[in-house]
């Protein structure tokens, strides 16, 4: 039978084992290396929202929209696809001015649609019947008065034909809204058409005709403006008034 061991035996007491405390600094999980992402990354993540023929059919966006109008023949097509670098997103027809659509695109990292570009039909094309042409005025006289999320415009020029009398129409337009402080730009295409001093030219004459908004020159072809014009985009739809 075991015996117990007297208070007062002469066997070693062992202590139990401290684990003692680290001198290291603890360190967090390894997290990725998330990137900002850029303005021109931003405008590569557009994609196709809907289209429209008439006012009504296009949905109430809370976020902020950007149009996209010029003449027919003023590159407006190229210059958004150019601007998202994608091939095929804006349509461009064989025949100008035969596109009688709104189309809207989505703008957004991870499919959230945090902004939207419209592109509106082109005008001005002789071959499109007067009754159309004169439908689509009415149409985007009334998108780009009542449009309430409409945030900025840019108007698409070709700078060796300079603004017609359509394109001032078009300002008279829009002017009151400019006014009240909607962003607006002229943005002179094809401008790797013309000289130096003949770009300054245009550009100058352009600032005047912009009434208060901005003007800029942009080639698809030689890619200029094009990451200035995408820096825009995310400063009027990312800074609050």
């Amino acid at each position: 039978m075991a015996t117990k061991t007297s208070p007062d035996s002469t066997d070693p007491i062992v202590p139990p084992k401290v684990r003692k405390p680290s001198t290291k600094a603890a360190t967090a999980p390894a997290t990725p290396d998330i990137k900002p992402i850029t303005p021109m990354g931003w405008m590569h993540t557009a994609r196709f929202l809907t289209t429209a023929a008439e006012l009504f059919h296009l949905p109430a966006l809370d976020v902020p929209e950007i149009a996209f109008v010029g003449r027919s023949n003023a590159g407006k097509s190229t210059c958004i696809n150019t601007l998202t670098q994608q091939k095929q997103l804006a349509f461009a027809s064989k025949k100008p001015g035969r596109t009688q659509h709104i189309n809207l695109f989505a703008l957004g990292k991870q499919g959230v649609t945090d902004a939207v570009l419209a592109d509106l039909p082109g005008y001005g094309y002789a071959a499109v019947p007067k009754q159309d042409k004169l439908r689509w005025q009415k149409v985007m006289a009334n998108y780009l008065v009542t449009r309430e999320n409409l945030k900025g415009i840019v108007l698409l020029c070709d700078p060796r034909l300079g603004m017609t009398e359509l394109d001032e129409v078009l300002l008279e337009v829009i002017r009151p809204r400019v006014e009240e402080g909607l962003n607006f730009l002229v943005l002179l295409t094809k401008s790797d058409k013309l000289t130096r001093s003949e770009g300054a030219k245009a550009l100058s004459i352009a600032k005047l005709q912009a009434g208060g908004g901005q003007a800029k020159l942009f080639s698809a072809l030689k890619k200029q403006g094009v990451e200035d014009l995408a820096q825009l985009m995310w400063d009027w739809t990312h800074t609050d008034d």
